[in-house]
């Protein structure tokens, strides 16, 4: 009876894995296919039936997206802004985030009620009045357009308060009768123990920032200024008689995934561990 629950337990999981690897396949299936179309010309995208494998390995989409005029640009503006729009939210959150944790002051709960409701309004009903906002401020088709509303999100801030709250005050009420001010308790005792919220927070805003389209598609108007996915767009949008060079946006796809890839690789212990806070009783 043991062997028959054993085989039937063994085959079971088989059958688990099977499906499991089954799903993964498919999840991967977009990401194999634009790789192996970057390396393809464009009227071997277009062949029936499709190849999974290119015929041949074929750098010339790449070397026409690099060179093209505003690409390299576009990469180092897609790199700069999210580096300083993370290390912005990272600075501005955990800072809000250990007032909420650690100080008793008036209204306090009213304050962090009221910005945990504005998670509830939608952009779209937003993007108007910050819209006249930046014009008001004279920050169209600059950067600052682009950084400085999403430097401090509820989001961010929730994150960190609901990590901080968790860190014994006892450190903090210590470290004051030591006589550390305030600021060196936040630098040199908070943070070094936020660390798997501070990660879990850089990678999420890394990638909101990377991939942010919408917004700065509405407040960047020079070439020179546009981000990768507006370029990438804008690639696609600039053919008209012709029909779109999909080997080279493919290409182009593949290089906008790399930091991403690298920043989650860096972080991931940091990012594992914020997300599962919760999950181990102390």
């Amino acid at each position: 009876m043991s062997a028959l629950r054993m085989m039937g337990k063994t085959a079971g999981s088989v059958l688990l894995y099977a499906f499991l690897t089954g799903l993964a396949a498919f999840a991967l299936l977009p990401f194999w296919w634009a790789l192996v179309s970057s390396f393809k010309h464009n009227t071997e995208i277009y062949a029936y039936p499709p190849r999974l494998l290119p015929p041949r390995i074929d750098f010339t989409n790449y070397a026409n997206l690099f060179g093209k005029q505003f690409f390299p640009r576009w990469f180092a503006n897609s790199v700069a802004l999210a580096m300083t729009s993370t290390f912005l939210v990272l600075f501005f959150c955990s800072l809000a985030g250990f007032a909420f944790a650690k100080y008793d002051f008036r209204l306090r709960n009213v304050l962090f009620a009221v910005m945990m409701g504005s998670v509830m309004i939608p952009f779209q009903l937003t993007m108007t009045p910050l819209y006249a906002e930046m014009n008001a401020l004279r920050w169209l088709n600059t950067y600052w357009a682009v950084i400085v509303p999403e430097m401090a999100p509820a989001f961010g801030i929730f994150l960190m308060r609901q990590y901080m709250v968790t860190i014994p005050s006892e450190l903090v009420d210590s470290a004051r009768i030591d006589g550390c001010s305030e600021f060196r308790i936040y630098a040199q005792i908070v943070l070094p123990l936020a660390r798997p919220a501070l990660g879990t927070l850089a990678i999420y805003s890394f990638m909101g920032s990377w991939n942010s389209y919408l917004w700065p598609l509405i407040v960047l108007r020079d070439a020179q200024l546009y981000t990768l996915p507006i370029g990438l767009a804008a690639m696609q949008g600039q053919v008209v008689l012709k029909s779109v060079d999909y080997g080279m946006v493919m290409a182009g796809a593949l290089v906008s995934a790399v930091p991403i890839i690298i920043v989650f690789l860096l972080m991931q212990r940091q990012f594992i561990s914020g997300l599962t806070l919760g999950a181990v009783k102390a």
